[in-house]
């Protein structure tokens, strides 16, 4: 079964990577996270991340130290940086 668009629900979606922009769970700033797993749909031209993807990032930069982060770091790189907690304990959704 392929995956269907968020968007416009059409199926001709494109595996690709991309920079997204997200800001820290301090607030403190935001950082670039360049090819971040994307979706990309052709026909209505709109590129997202799936919800496993923002759940991941979202974990893992409540888990780490980010202060080691510079303003832009890959998505490869930002999952290698090591946890300082196993799991995410503010996280009640499963």
């Amino acid at each position: 079964m392929k995956s269907k668009c968020e968007w416009c629900s059409r199926t001709n979606l494109e595996q690709t990577a991309d920079s997204v922009f997200w800001e820290l769970p301090d607030g403190s700033r935001a950082i670039e996270i360049a090819a971040t797993p994307t979706y990309r749909c052709p026909d209505c031209d709109m590129s997202y991340q799936s919800e496993v993807v923002v759940k991941e990032i979202e974990n893992h930069l409540y888990l780490i130290d980010c202060k080691q982060i510079g303003k832009v770091i890959t998505f490869d790189e930002l999952m290698e940086i090591p946890r300082l907690l196993k799991k995410n304990y503010f996280d009640f959704s499963s």
